[in-house]
């Protein structure tokens, strides 16, 4: 069975509504949609899917204990008690059920079209994604590790790293005592501290020797299309978002935190990029209830002056 899997909780709630709304417009309203708990905060959502059939909260104690143990023992030495239990990873209980076959989104995006090109990889692939991460490499491994380029070649760090926040696998991939005993014998120190799962599930991927492809390389020049926000040249036509003519396959609000997304959805003014497409979704079902908000007036050069300087 193929379906698709976000993590979250009652904090993400307006960004899950979105999620689910879009997946129902733009993917299809019978594909089934499993939600793994980032924590044990769920009262709002367990409300909202009561009227969505195909859609659950996975619910596999053993499996998210297994990965919250995995996590824990492999995180860096560096980081603190708090930032090991990060919920995050619990996306990794996809690799036990419930689906054969998933594409996971991040709360915070939106589908945008059809997902059949990515599950038609997934019929010659293992693992896809379609991101450009790879930029930035930074963000996933501990460049500063003399260890580093020992575990992997710099062309594959350069070539093969990927975002988190939308992939594509099958079940069974990885297991929670897979990596267990490379990661504690030191390669745990060339991930980067700071991003909870992104360096782990990219260690893994990479160390499993898998076959995986990234559609940003795989489709040829010019075919390919931006996936978040930073991008600021997004063609809005009919709610859905195009890159030069391209309908995109998913929108990654990165960077905006769940809070800004709450004011704007009940009312207070506030901006971030493709705010109005965000709320489209949001209250998809509840026209009646989206807010009608004004632009938010662009900061002249002394504003953004004091806003550099934190005193505006």
């Amino acid at each position: 069975m193929d379906g698709i899997c976000t993590l979250a909780n009652d904090r993400v709630f307006d960004q899950l509504v979105a999620l689910l709304n879009s997946i129902e417009a733009n993917v299809s309203p019978d594909i089934p949609v499993c939600i793994y708990p980032f924590d044990d905060k769920l009262d709002r959502i367990r409300e909202e899917i009561r009227d969505r059939p195909n859609v659950m909260i996975y619910d596999d104690q053993d499996s998210i204990r297994a990965w919250d143990e995995f996590m824990q023992r492999i995180a860096p030495e560096r980081l603190d008690q708090k930032m090991r239990l990060y919920g995050a990873h619990r996306r990794f209980c996809a690799f036990d059920a419930p689906f054969d076959r998933f594409i996971y989104m991040d709360a915070d995006t939106l589908a945008m079209s059809s997902m059949d090109h990515i599950f038609e990889q997934l019929n010659d692939h293992d693992w896809v994604v379609y991101d450009f991460q790879f930029l930035d490499p930074s963000k996933i491994y501990n460049l500063d590790s003399p260890n580093l380029y020992e575990v992997f070649p710099k062309e594959r760090i350069d070539k093969e790293i990927f975002c988190s926040g939308f992939f594509a696998g099958k079940r069974g991939l990885f297991n929670p005592e897979q990596f267990i005993e490379q990661l504690l014998a030191g390669d745990r120190e060339i991930l980067y501290g700071g991003a909870g799962e992104q360096p782990v599930i990219n260690y893994m991927v990479m160390k499993s020797g898998i076959k995986s492809c990234n559609l940003a390389h795989l489709l040829p020049f010019g075919q390919s299309t931006g996936c978040s926000i930073t991008s600021k040249h997004f063609e809005e036509k009919d709610h859905v978002l195009y890159d030069r003519g391209l309908r995109l396959t998913y929108l990654h609000y990165i960077g905006v935190k769940p809070q800004r997304m709450e004011q704007v959805c009940n009312g207070i003014n506030g901006t971030f990029p493709y705010r109005d497409v965000f709320l489209h979704y949001r209250f998809l079902h509840e026209p009646n209830k989206q807010p009608v908000l004004q632009e938010v007036p662009k900061p002249n050069l002394v504003q953004k002056v004091l806003q550099k300087l934190k005193l505006a």
